[in-house]
């Protein structure tokens, strides 16, 4: 199981770190470089880039998700 994934969302620059054992998400650092980079570079031409990950969604706000967030 992956531990991290790497999150870009349409519309806004830059690439995000999701740690999920520390439950943490941080921007990435420029310049990238690599296989990294040349992923980024696709992303700018609007190619949309996608491995390991089976459901991802974008909502306006936090708020949208914690709204129908129940506990039992």
């Amino acid at each position: 199981m992956a531990n991290a994934a790497i999150i870009g969302v349409t519309g806004e620059p830059g690439l995000w770190l999701a740690d999920f054992t520390a439950g943490t998400i941080v921007l990435l650092s420029e310049p990238l470089s690599g296989e990294l980079a040349a992923a980024a570079s696709l992303r700018e031409q609007g190619l949309t880039v996608v491995k390991g990950i089976d459901f991802a969604v974008a909502v306006s706000s936090a708020a949208a998700v914690a709204s129908s967030h129940h506990e039992g």
